[in-house]
């Protein structure tokens, strides 16, 4: 394996070091890995073992990120890693989120190496290459957390932009203000995983103790770096499906991002230690589409239900039907340099077609 020297760390006594690419901000002792499985203190420098090496990688379409606002119909070179930040006992990439925690801490004579994974290096100008050969509007960092990548999706981001590329993470946004203003000048949408609004909750879901830094995080995206943000929340049955939770998300929505800023609300599939947990009702997505519009939001969507109407986009003004989806495909696009056909409405959404 070819380390690669972190970004973002402070150097201590004894060769440990400090992290500061997420909020965990791990302290590393000397041939010690971070929480993450992902970041090495070798010697008192911190590495990463996941630069350019790329678990999954395929053409898919905006809307399955999910991003509705955001080069609607548009296709995105998605690729993702290893590792994760996040324990979240409902993980649904648990296999590439979670690889990292066994073998990653075994040193052979080889040196430090990666779980049997087949794992491919694919470099950023390769990266970028990929995705204009496949007719791509850009590279999204996805499926696993891209905060751990940062040093190679800080170098593709640069590319991307030189090459007309636009650029999106698919976050639990947790990464550090630092690390995020790096990246800022480079990132266009930071597509956000609210996943409830209680500590306690945070702490069963995903080991984290203090969720507000991730609040900061997505209002300093969007009025420092102008990024154009959508949230999603993945409602899993008795943990995070009760009126408080998500009237306190759609309030923080409404008041901290905009009236206009698009909320997902997904149904939770079972994975790994809820497998035990039933699939979230449609009515109990319903309900929780009402709380956001009565909280002000224009527009509130409904995934993992294939069909259902509150995958489409109506006009906040007028009710047209804008945007027909079905199962990540549009259907009937009803929109003129972001305005409704119907009645001239503004439609925050940035479009190839938008002046």
């Amino acid at each position: 394996m070819n380390l690669k020297e972190a970004l973002l760390y402070d150097t201590l006594d004894d060769d440990r070091v400090r992290c500061n690419i997420c909020q965990r901000r791990c302290i590393i002792e000397p041939g010690v890995i971070g929480y993450c499985s992902t970041r090495l203190n070798e010697n008192g420098k911190l590495y990463t073992l996941i630069y350019g090496q790329v678990s999954t990688w395929k053409v898919a379409p905006a809307e399955i990120k999910p991003l509705f606002h955001f080069y609607p119909g548009g296709n995105f070179l998605s690729f993702g890693s290893l590792g994760c930040n996040f324990r979240c006992i409902g993980c649904q990439n648990w296999e590439i989120a979670h690889v990292m925690l066994e073998g990653i801490s075994t040193k052979g004579k080889g040196g430090w190496y990666l779980p049997d994974t087949h794992a491919l290096y694919i470099p950023p100008q390769q990266a970028c290459e990929l995705a204009k050969k496949h007719g791509c509007d850009g590279i999204s960092w996805t499926y696993n957390e891209p905060t751990l990548w940062f040093e190679y999706t800080l170098d593709t981001a640069k590319l991307a932009k030189e090459e007309g590329l636009a650029t999106n993470y698919v976050t639990n946004g947790f990464i550090t203000t630092a690390a995020l203003d790096m990246i800022g000048p480079y990132l266009d949408a930071f597509r956000v995983d609210i996943k409830g609004f209680d500590a306690e909750f945070y702490k069963k879901i995903a080991n984290v103790s203090n969720f507000k830094g991730i609040l900061e995080v997505t209002e300093r995206a969007k009025y420092k770096w102008d990024m154009h943000i959508e949230v999603i929340t993945n409602i899993i049955p008795g943990y995070n499906d009760d009126d408080e939770q998500l009237s306190n998300i759609a309030k923080w929505i409404y008041t901290s991002l905009g009236m206009d800023t698009p909320w997902h609300l997904t149904r939770f599939i079972p994975h790994l230690k809820l497998s035990d947990v039933m699939e979230t009702p449609v009515l109990t997505l319903e309900k929780a589409r009402e709380i956001g519009v009565k909280a002000g939001l224009k527009f509130v969507y409904l995934g993992n239900v294939p069909g259902h109407r509150w995958e489409n986009t109506y006009c906040p003004k007028c009710n047209n039907l804008l945007i027909e989806r079905d199962n990540y495909r549009i259907l009937q696009y009803n929109l003129s340099n972001n305005k409704c056909k119907f009645c001239g409405e503004y439609i925050y959404i940035k479009s190839r077609d938008a002046d």
